[in-house]
């Protein structure tokens, strides 16, 4: 490691998009909530509560399935719905440019058929999208996109005989959820809701949508995969993934099992050219009854927080705390200051194992996990403590929840960029994990210009040449270098210091991010292989 000793110059910020190169994710429609149904009326919002059919019974898996799905797919499509909304969208005004030049005045006077000098135009966009009845009163599950920003909303039945006049209840875009209301809605038929916990890979689904606005379509497949997420989609990921062909138009469709219940909300596709290529993706419909439940009840949806930046604990980080490297849980990056985390006596480098008896095998069942119980619970924890060069410890904590501040739903869009280094290696050592890493002295100007909070210490990233261990390991350029080998690291002298004293195979970092796993200004740990490359 090398310390700079003039500042460097200002950063290039690239901005993460929903689109790779080649690759499209078309959002589409996402349902999924937990187990209990609005049982009374909300004291906030006056709406009456969803009566919902749920059979919580497991899938039917015969093997020796009828020949046609006709009954299943007649059952279900009576429930899916077109929903048409439509928005104003208000275009900004044309500049004064053009107006006030002597030139266009001679030819087009004051006013032309272009419009008024800085007068702004407004054009109404007309969206079609689907959604599925839930309640025989008039509840409606869709995607958030499909109405997001709609002045009105109509819904037709499958059959084409009646239009209604709906009314949005609540949306809540970190799951692509909406809730829509039919206020005259009677006897509307209503699918039933199945138990997304109780499917199975292999499982068969149909998915039922408007594709292309052709009519109401319903394609066959099974479910490929479960707990899909990290696609950048919306802000809690945990699709079902199916082969059944969904397209664009089939947002808010419906996903269902063998027995024509709804099990997922059509959301998103992997496709290359914006078609159907094999790989989709709904939201599990316990998921979508959480944010139906909250919408209904509170006007939004309320979630836990714990106060900690997760991250998924990997075989190589499992070893740098001296566990086996098959050890899973959720590792604690960071813990904030005054959160239910801090009082119920978690650190950083904690390690949790489980959550009110579920397993944890990555950071976003943590999330997950929490986002779903309501503010005010408390769940226990169990915590393997962690000190380099001694044996993890065991406990249980019992936290209790607090509201997820609404601010920690925003997600950050842009990273910073990479730079190559002219810093040497330590030719007659070893050990050369932090080599090729340039830092600087963490000042104000610094702080203003990357968005560095103030109460993150440390070394600055000045640069990491890409060809170094620590770069394979992930550390890039304007991170902060918080601890090395958990030892604090106040300032560059202290992290080229420490660096120097590191003799093991491996050197656990902890860093702030603008961006990584942790989430948006996030705190993580870093293994890096000390060793030299061949």
């Amino acid at each position: 490691m090398k310390r700079l000793m003039d500042y460097f110059s200002g950063p290039h910020w690239a901005f993460a998009t929903r689109f790779n190169t080649g690759l499209a994710l078309w959002l589409a429609l996402a349902l999924s909530g937990p187990l209990q149904a609005a049982q009374g009326p909300s004291s906030k919002t006056g709406n009456p509560p969803a009566r919902l059919n749920i059979d919580d019974t497991p899938p039917l898996r015969d093997a020796r399935l009828g020949a046609s799905f006709a009954p299943v797919a007649r059952k279900a499509a009576a429930s899916v719905v077109n929903i048409y909304s439509t928005t104003t969208v208000r275009e900004r005004a044309m500049p004064n440019l053009f107006f006030n030049d002597p030139l266009w005045r001679r030819f087009f006077g004051d006013q032309s058929e272009f419009g008024a000098p800085n007068q702004p135009r407004s054009h109404r966009e007309q969206g079609l999208g689907s959604g599925v009845i839930v309640s025989a009163d008039g509840y409606i599950l869709t995607a958030n996109h499909v109405v997001e920003g709609a002045d009105t909303v109509k819904v037709a039945l499958a059959s084409g005989e009646k239009q209604f006049d709906a009314r949005i209840i609540g949306t809540d875009p970190p799951t692509d959820i909406a809730v829509l209301k039919i206020e005259d809605g009677k006897s509307l038929p209503a699918i039933a809701l199945a138990d997304s916990d109780k499917l199975e890979v292999g499982d068969v689904v149909l998915a039922v949508g408007n594709p292309f606005a052709v009519g109401q379509t319903v394609t066959l497949g099974i479910i490929s995969a479960l707990g899909r997420g990290g696609l950048g989609i919306t802000g809690y990921e945990d699709f079902i993934q199916t082969d059944a062909a969904i397209n664009p138009g089939n947002s808010g469709g419906a996903l269902v099992d063998a027995q024509g219940r709804l099990v997922g909300i059509n959301t998103a596709i992997v496709s290359r050219n914006g078609g159907y290529q094999g790989v989709g993706f709904a939201v599990p419909v316990n998921l979508a009854r959480f944010a139906m439940d909250s919408l209904i009840r509170e006007g939004k949806v309320t979630r836990g927080h714990l106060g900690v930046s997760p991250q998924t604990l990997s075989p190589s980080l499992a070893r740098s705390f001296g566990l086996p490297e098959d050890t899973t849980g959720v590792l604690v990056a960071e813990v904030s200051g005054n959160s239910p985390a801090e009082k119920a006596g978690l650190k950083d480098g904690d390690i949790i194992v489980e959550m009110n008896g579920r397993k944890l095998a990555n950071r976003r069942s943590l999330q997950l996990l929490v986002a779903q119980t309501p503010p005010g619970t408390k769940v226990n924890l169990r915590v393997l403590h962690t000190r380099l060069g001694h044996k993890p410890t065991e406990e249980t904590l019992a936290a209790t929840l607090g509201e997820l501040p609404a601010e920690l739903l925003a997600s950050a869009s842009g990273s910073a960029a990479t730079a190559r280094t002219t810093a040497k290696p330590r030719s007659q050592s070893k050990y050369d994990g932090l080599d090729g890493v340039v830092v600087e002295d963490l000042g104000a100007r610094a702080r203003r210009e990357l968005g560095i909070p103030a109460n993150i210490r440390g070394a600055l990233v000045a640069s990491v040449d890409q060809d170094s261990n620590a770069a394979e390991a992930g550390l890039r350029q304007y991170d902060v270098i918080l601890e090395i080998d958990r030892h604090p690291v106040t300032n560059p002298d202290a992290a080229v210091e420490l660096s120097e004293k590191a003799k093991g195979d491996q050197i656990l970092l902890r860093v702030w991010s603008q961006s990584g796993e942790g989430g948006p200004g996030g705190t993580r740990f870093l293994p890096v292989d000390n060793t030299k490359h061949k």
